[in-house]
């Protein structure tokens, strides 16, 4: 069956890295993974919204037995830069105590949700936490510097959409990444 075209594909001014390219980036990531934590108890831990379709596919691409869940934080509230308040909105159900976390993140921006998260999660105990981040963004200054084990792709400090990304919560489910126009925002 052929794709029905998605009208908000239109948005974008550039298409940063197609559907392929990011499927193939993640199986070598999860290939990665898989060799890193063969004889360890793992969970994965995504942080939602942003990182869920990054987290199934990279669940997919593990071929160890892990566990996974989502929490939540929020750093945006609608808006295209961070607002330098972060809010966690969902803990972690499973039990990570002495076990190996990997933090599943969409996008390493300011640091800051993901620096929270870190130490929300040092709270239950695991025997180690790790970073994999599909994108990292360059840029000069971070308000919170967090070591990224794991890296998708590095792109450029713009603002961009799809693969689990939005904009009010819109353009997650575009299969590339692309950088949004700035005219539907500003």
């Amino acid at each position: 069956m052929e794709r029905i075209p998605n009208p908000l594909d239109e948005h974008l001014t550039r298409v940063l890295y197609s559907k392929e390219v990011i499927h193939q980036r993640v199986l070598e990531l999860g290939a990665q993974i898989t060799e890193d934590y063969m004889d360890r108890d793992l969970v994965l831990v995504g942080i939602l919204r942003g990182a869920a379709v990054f987290l199934c596919d990279l669940s997919r691409a593990i071929a160890v037995p892990h566990s996974w869940d989502m929490c939540g934080a929020s750093s945006y509230h609608g808006g295209t830069a961070t607002s330098g308040h972060v809010q966690i909105t969902k803990d972690v159900e499973v039990d990570l105590r002495n076990k190996h976390v990997i933090v599943v993140e969409d996008i390493y921006d300011s640091g800051r949700t993901l620096r929270a998260i870190c130490d929300l999660l040092r709270v239950h105990q695991p025997a180690s936490i790790e970073v994999c981040a599909l994108l990292y963004k360059e840029k000069v200054q971070r308000a919170s510097e967090v070591a990224i084990k794991y890296v998708g792709f590095e792109i450029p400090d713009e603002f961009v959409v799809g693969y689990g990304l939005d904009y009010n919560e819109y353009y997650r489910n575009l299969e590339c990444i692309g950088i949004l126009d700035p005219k539907i925002y500003s």
